[in-house]
């Protein structure tokens, strides 16, 4: 039998191709992965720095500065000391709830990051369900929290762990209806869609100024999702020597660390993309599109404006947070329930319809 050699060569030159384009197709897939992931931990690390040098501010004292210029590199310092410390168990736990708890929290809002568009191209997934399946996953977490609390066999922690899932249940309701405004105005629930409906007349054209109490709602139900202070019931240490996280230590300990500063990064993310404009210049969008015809490197430039606009206004609204932690005093758990369920959920549901009849108006 006579082999040509050059069918063999072909045979394998095909097979190289094919795993190449196997190779590729994973690199590709995983780029962008490992971008956003970098991305969102380097926002993590600026976002505590903010937070201690505002707060330092405020109290008129001197704060971080000595990991690193102007103290930057101290939650890296303070991440890497959890790392090493001792992982403790409760003996009488359940250690299985208790050790998944803190990965569902971090994961499910890992997961809101998908959806969120930087620029009209720089987006992960475009769903036609965006908004909603930040909701979905979202409320995810507080399962993880109650999970801790209950494997903690703690009574602070399960306290905790209620609290978390009681007070995530009376804020998702109006939260989701100042979404679904939104979405109505828009006509679409992606996240692209409705940055895109805010883009005609520059800042006049924000949903800020078309949902104003919806933006004020949501500004309320996102920092009570955060459990950011007044509304952090559920670590209330002067109450529950810090609630769930009682049990905690070492890079578990971290892990509720991060994901509180993730939701608080996710949350102003969405704050921009649904009610400031998201990645879109403040000035009307035809100058924008006239300017960026004259620069050459049309398709860089606009990526890395729509970035840099998108961050900006994140990181300015993170100030609003940061200063109400030391603003406000800690709301009791009754008056936390109330303000959710008899003020802003009527609130959020008066609006929805008021926008409802306005849009069918102007049919």
């Amino acid at each position: 039998m006579i082999i040509d050699t050059t069918e063999i060569q072909d045979i394998n030159s095909f097979y190289r191709v094919e795993s190449l384009k196997g190779v590729y197709g994973i690199i590709s897939a995983l780029v962008p992965i490992l971008t956003l992931v970098l991305g969102i931990t380097i926002g993590v690390l600026v976002i505590v720095w903010l937070e201690r040098e505002i707060s330092a501010g405020l109290q008129q004292r001197i704060g971080p500065e000595y990991a690193g210029p102007l103290g930057v590199l101290q939650a890296l310092a303070d991440g890497t000391k959890l790392l090493f410390k001792e992982n403790l168990l409760p003996s009488r736990g359940d250690t299985s709830l208790f050790s998944i708890g803190p990965s569902i929290a971090v994961i499910s809002i890992l997961l809101s990051y998908l959806v969120i568009p930087f620029d009209y191209r720089l987006v992960l997934t475009d769903l036609n369900i965006g908004v909603f399946l930040w909701i979905a996953v979202s409320s995810i977490a507080p399962v993880g929290l109650l999970m801790s609390g209950y494997g903690s066999n703690n009574k602070y922690s399960f306290l905790g762990g209620l609290r978390a899932a009681a007070q995530s249940i009376s804020y998702e309701i109006p939260l989701t209806l100042c979404v679904l405004s939104i979405s109505l105005l828009s006509n679409s629930l992606s996240t692209v869609d409705i940055v895109e409906a805010q883009s005609k007349y520059g800042f006049l054209g924000w949903n800020l100024w078309r949902q104003p109490i919806g933006f004020i709602v949501f500004l309320i139900s996102s920092l009570a999702e955060c459990e950011r202070l007044p509304f952090d019931l559920p670590e209330a240490e002067e109450e529950l020597v810090a609630g769930y996280q009682t049990e905690y230590s070492g890079i578990k300990f971290g892990l509720f660390y991060v994901a509180s500063y993730l939701n608080l990064l996710v949350s102003s993310l969405f704050v921009t993309v649904l009610y400031l404009g998201g990645w879109n210049i403040s000035i009307p969008y035809i100058l924008v599109s006239e300017f960026f015809e004259i620069n050459k490197a049309r398709w860089v430039f606009g990526t890395t404006i729509g970035i840099f606009i998108t961050l900006a206004k994140t990181y300015l609204f993170l100030f609003i947070p940061i200063t109400t932690r030391w603003t406000l005093p800690r709301l009791r758990i009754d008056q936390l329930l109330n303000l959710g369920w008899k003020f802003l959920l009527p609130i959020s549901l008066g609006n929805l319809l008021l926008t409802t009849s306005f849009q069918l108006l102007s049919l």
